[in-house]
């Protein structure tokens, strides 16, 4: 946030409300205009012009560290307000850079209070799991095909083994999907496209062998294992500023 020329910043968790994150930069905002006057912020040309303002800063980050303690009566209702009024939004790395002295703005699409967490890198294991998973899903693919083609051929084929089919494809592209990206309920995902896997191998019995079946199923296990392992990057939820 900023104001008067001075903008106000902080460092935080993901996890951290966004609403008291935007109550301190208030808080603190309020106290730098009350403290300086506006002759005295735009005649500073030094570094740690207001470092006797640290003091208020680390008094105020301590409150914030514990929520539920602050001692000070906060208006969130006001504030959640306003963030519905105007949302945060995360600069780019072209929305304050410059060349040769000239800025370089772009429209600023809001992505939320933080950006998207990366994973951790990738393992060995995860790029073979991944690279097995495509070849089912090819291997998924091609019968699918073949099925189709039958079926044109040969009206008493049944078209369920072309949607078990396809649906092997899909659960398996999927799994790498989420093996490669950050969502929203990931391992919960990758167990039900694994069981999909495991129902749509049940229903192809009859036009694949034990061994085939058993390889898409420890493919499939496989590549949920990875996911499961290859977490977010960071550190623990808490709530420190």
């Amino acid at each position: 946030t900023s104001s008067l020329g001075v903008s106000y910043m902080m460092v935080c968790t993901e996890s951290y409300p966004n609403v008291l994150a935007f109550c301190f930069l208030d808080e603190l905002q309020r106290e730098f205009i009350v403290s300086y006057d506006t002759k005295r912020i735009n005649s500073a040309v030094r570094p740690y012009s207001f470092i006797e303002f640290d003091n208020f800063i680390q008094k105020t980050k301590q409150r914030y560290n514990s929520p539920r303690s602050l001692s000070t009566k906060i208006n969130l209702a006001d504030m959640q307000t306003e963030i519905k009024l105007r949302p945060p939004y995360q600069l780019t790395a072209a929305d304050v850079g410059t060349v040769n002295g000239f800025s370089h703005p772009s429209p600023t699409k809001y992505k939320g209070i933080a950006p998207n967490q990366m994973l951790e890198p990738v393992t060995l294991a995860g790029i073979v799991s991944c690279v097995l998973s495509l070849l089912c899903g090819g291997l998924n693919l091609i019968r699918g095909v073949h099925a189709i083609e039958s079926i044109l051929q040969n009206e008493d084929e049944d078209f369920n083994y072309v949607i078990a089919f396809f649906l092997g494809t899909a659960a398996c592209l999927y799994q790498c999907y989420l093996f490669v990206y950050c969502t929203v309920w990931r391992n919960f995902k990758s167990f039900l496209a694994f069981a999909l896997i495991c129902l749509s191998n049940m229903y192809l019995y009859e036009l694949r062998n034990v061994w085939q079946i058993l390889f898409h199923v420890t493919v499939g296990a496989f590549i949920t294992l990875q996911v499961k392992l290859r977490q977010p990057q960071g550190k623990a939820p808490d709530y420190n500023v």
